[in-house]
C-alpha cells in the first residue's frame, strides 16, 4: 500500500504570520496521526519561514508513525537530521531561498557529494530519499549514491494532467519502472492533489509513499482535517 505523508509546512506558516503558537503545529502532527496519515514531512528551510529547527526537535516525540525530514544537504542540515534521526531524510537541491522545490537532482554532476551525503545518513540508520526527475540517467545515477529511494518531482504531471492525463503519467511511469529495475524505492511529491493523484497511484501502484502538503492543507479549510485525510487515503486504495 502506497503511504500518505502529510507535510505540515503551511500550518508552521499559518502560526509564523501571527506569532504565538496558533495553530499548533504539534497538535497538527499528531492529529494527522490520529485521522491515519502513515507519515509526517517537513521541510526546514535556512530562514525558518516555515517549518524552525526548534519545531523539528520539538517534534520528533510526537511523530509516532515515520518521520520525513525533507532539505537541502547543508552542514548544519545535515547535523539537525543525525540528531533528530527520522526514519526518513528527503534530499533536495533548492537553493537557500528557493520559494519551494522546482527540481530534482542532477546525480552526475553531484554524484560524489550525494554518495557521501547518504552515508553520512545511512551510518545512523536513516533512510535516504533522492528528489529527482524522470531521466532515466538521473535515477541510474542516483542507484550509484546507494540511496534507498528516489522521490519523483511531481509538478510536470500535476501541470499537465490538465491538458492529458495519458501524456502527463507517461514518463513518470517509465521513470518508476526505471528506479524498480536499479533496485530504488520509489516516493512521489509536489502538487499532488485530490484531482490527479489516484490516476498517478494507478499506474504506479508500488510506490512506496507520496508526501502532500499544500493542496491537502488547503482542501482541509473547506473539508476539515479528518475527512480531507480520508479522502487522500482514499486516492491510494
Amino acid at each position: 500500500m502506497t503511504k500518505l505523508s502529510v507535510n505540515i509546512n503551511k500550518i508552521a506558516t499559518l502560526r509564523n504570520a501571527r506569532g504565538g503558537n496558533a495553530p499548533d503545529v504539534l497538535k497538527v502532527a499528531t492529529d494527522c496521526q490520529l485521522f491515519g496519515a502513515e507519515g509526517i514531512t517537513v521541510h526546514p528551510r535556512p530562514d525558518e519561514r516555515h517549518i524552525r529547527y526548534a519545531d523539528v526537535y520539538a517534534l520528533r516525540p510526537i511523530v509516532t508513525t515515520e518521520f520525513n525530514i525533507e532539505g537541502y544537504p547543508s552542514p548544519e542540515f545535515i547535523d539537525l537530521v543525525c540528531k533528530v534521526k527520522p526514519e526518513q531524510v528527503t534530499l533536495v537541491p533548492d537553493a537557500h531561498d528557493a520559494i519551494t522545490s522546482s527540481a530534482g537532482w542532477d546525480t552526475i554532476a553531484h554524484a560524489a557529494f550525494l554518495k557521501e551525503v547518504v552515508a553520512e545518513f545511512q551510518s545512523h540508520g536513516i533512510r535516504v530519499s533522492i528528489f529527482i526527475d524522470t531521466n532515466p540517467d538521473n535515477i541510474r545515477n542516483a542507484a550509484l549514491t546507494e540511496t534507498d529511494r528516489i522521490e519523483l518531482y511531481t509538478e510536470p504531471y500535476a501541470t499537465n494532467y490538465v491538458l492529458s492525463p495519458d501524456q502527463a503519467v507517461a514518463p513518470f511511469v517509465e521513470a518508476a519502472k526505471v528506479a524498480r529495475e536499479v533496485g530504488l524505492g520509489v516516493n512521489a511529491g509536489h502538487d499532488l492533489s485530490l484531482v490527479n493523484l489516484s490516476y498517478l497511484h494507478k499506474n504506479i501502484p508500488w510506490m512506496a509513499e507520496v508526501s502532500i502538503g499544500h493542496a491537502l492543507i488547503c482542501d482541509a479549510l473547506y473539508l476539515g482535517l479528518e475527512q480531507t485525510i480520508n479522502s487522500y487515503k482514499k486516492q491510494l486504495l
